[in-house]
Parts: C-alpha cells; structure tokens; sequence
C-alpha cells in the first residue's frame, strides 16, 4: 500500500503550487471576463495542469513528459474539470465552492491517474 502512495507529498506540494495558479485564474476569468464556472474551471485548469504535468514528470515520476502523456492526463483532468464547474453552474454554487471541491478531488484523481495509467512503468 505504501508503494501506491510513494511521490504523494511530492504531488502535494506541486499541486499546492498549481492550486494557487488554478484558482487564481479561475476567479478573473469570472469576474474581469464573466465566464461561466464551467468555462472558466476548464481553462483554469488547463493553464495550471500544463505546468503541474512536466513538473511531476520531472521531480514526482522521473518520467519524460511526452505529448502522449500530457494528451492522456489533460483529457482525463480536464474532463472531470469541466464536469465540477458544470455541475457548480448547474446547482449555482459560490466559485469558491467549485474550485475546493475541484481542487480536492484533483488531488487524489491526478495523482492516482498519474501514478497507474499516465507516469506508469510499462514492462518490456
């Protein structure tokens, strides 16, 4: 079990960085640009995901960060992206409940994505 979590901390604290490029953008793009919370967490996340990719590919996974790869986690993330900020415009949730809820279950999604699918060791 504890080889599942291992780079866990790491991915902690790149995603604390990513959290705070996320949210910030995220709350300009609702209140200079008036985008809806769908819209806005999507292209959010797409900024702040595009640096936390090839830093924990770097430091977290000791993996080259393919186009692959980043095609693969981008897909994946940014669909349940959209699908939070979907959801916080369905129920008219405040944007700081979106990007927590967001936030949290990136988290634990990204990284177990990471660590079984995208940054997994193929045998050869």
């Amino acid at each position: 079990m504890a080889q599942l979590w291992k780079g866990f901390t790491r991915y902690t604290v790149i995603g604390a960085a990513n959290t705070v490029i996320h949210w910030q953008l995220f709350f300009v793009l609702r209140a200079a640009f008036e985008l809806s919370q769908a819209l806005s967490n999507l292209l959010a996340f797409c900024a702040a995901a595009s640096f936390s990719f090839y830093m924990n590919a770097l430091f977290t996974f000791a993996m080259p960060a393919s186009f692959g790869r980043y095609l693969l986690f981008m897909g994946c993330m940014g669909g349940l992206s959209l699908g939070v900020g979907a959801l916080g415009d369905y129920l008219r949730m405040p944007g700081i409940i979106t990007v927590v809820v967001f936030s949290l279950v990136s988290l634990v999604c990204g990284f177990l994505l990471s660590r079984w699918v995208v940054f997994a060791e193929r045998s050869q």
